[in-house]
């Protein structure tokens, strides 16, 4: 790790320290409160009794075949049966349409003609990419019933991890870290925000990149490989609303790594997790006044210790993929009972 002194320069550590206080206050105040009323309900047990509902795959998500989840064995949601078999498109009471399937298939890829579509069948557009990520969003007005994806204001919300308070934390244990800044990336792009910001960054810390353009990952895989680190580069692929990823989640904090994150603003990600629990490249005029924050946190390990605070309450669920996102239209199948609904100008919200 690069040396550096002791004192922060510029008077810059009380600033700091005043922003430090704003953002405990408002921690206790906004991010257990709020966290826990988002997410507390992704964690109820689905309740018991009711017919059964069955839940089709209309494309098996980027055509891979897969063993589809037990949801009893594994959310404790029962009555759910999962099928990619299309002939039980009559009695499925939802049907879900991946959307990086739907664009490259075409909206003539959808159901139509005979059997005709039950009245009662919902239509389930399940997206998990960006908008910028995201082609083909024009011309689906209309088709569908319900929206899944990470948004919070999706029919069926289904983000890529949150935070849960519960009943006995277990006690935390901070791993030995023995290196400084950690970055994994696949997609590699020059006109992507976060390339641009990591080159200004490296300029001025070390900075050690895994995947397509660095270093390979341990045998043990992303977390084993971070959690060396004491800081990990969370940069999204596109910046939008609600729009974090595993990169935050499993990357950063399964590997107790404090994520550094660009993406949506700061109040986005409070929304989700508490003020004190990451860095924002927004809290910083400049990447070298960022370097010079974390390598003054590399030297200070009470200011460093304390982005780890939230722990003492609150553990990591990272949601697993696709399993867990097509139980969950069974459970929201369930509680919506006969209401149906029409998503009209897709495209306008999904992109807002």
């Amino acid at each position: 790790m690069e040396a550096t002194p002791r004192r922060c320069p510029g008077g810059c550590r009380r600033r700091w320290r005043r922003r430090w206080r704003r953002w405990a206050l408002a921690a206790g105040l906004l991010g257990a409160a709020a966290a826990l009323a988002l997410f507390a309900a992704l964690r109820e047990p689905a309740r018991a009794g009711g017919e059964a509902v069955t839940v089709l795959l209309w494309w098996e998500p980027f055509g891979r075949p897969r063993r589809l989840a037990d949801c009893r064995r594994h959310y404790n949601i029962s009555g759910c049966r999962l099928s990619a078999d299309r002939s039980r498109f009559a009695e499925a009471q939802a049907v879900l349409f991946h959307h990086r399937d739907l664009a490259r298939h075409g909206p003539e890829g959808l159901p139509r003609g005979s059997p005709p579509r039950p009245p009662r069948q919902r239509w389930v557009w399940m997206n998990f990419e960006s908008p910028s990520h995201s082609p083909g969003l024009r011309g689906l007005s209309g088709l569908f019933n319900w929206t899944m994806s990470y948004r919070r204001d999706s029919d069926v919300f289904v983000p890529y991890g949150y935070l849960y308070a519960p009943p006995a934390p277990r006690p935390f244990v901070l791993p030995r870290k023995t290196r400084l800044v950690a970055w994994v990336i696949s997609n590699w792009n020059e006109e992507h925000a976060r390339v641009r910001y990591y080159r200004q960054l490296k300029e001025h810390l070390p900075i050690d990149v895994y995947g397509a353009r660095g270093l390979a990952l341990a045998e043990g895989g992303v977390v084993e490989t971070v959690s060396a680190y004491k800081f990990y580069l969370a940069f999204e692929n596109s910046q939008h609303t609600d729009y974090i990823t595993e990169k935050l989640w499993r990357n950063a904090f399964s590997a107790s790594a404090v994520p550094v994150v660009l993406g949506p603003r700061r109040a986005n990600y409070e929304r989700f997790i508490p003020p004190d629990s990451f860095i924002h490249v927004d809290d910083f005029p400049s990447p070298r006044l960022l370097a010079t924050y974390l390598k003054f946190l590399d030297k200070n390990k009470p200011n460093y210790r304390r982005y780890f605070a939230w722990r003492k309450k609150y553990e990591v669920h990272v949601t697993s993929f696709w399993d867990e996102h097509f139980c969950k239209v069974c459970e929201a199948v369930r509680a919506a009972g006969n209401q149906i609904k029409i998503v009209q100008n897709l495209a306008t919200w999904f992109e807002s």
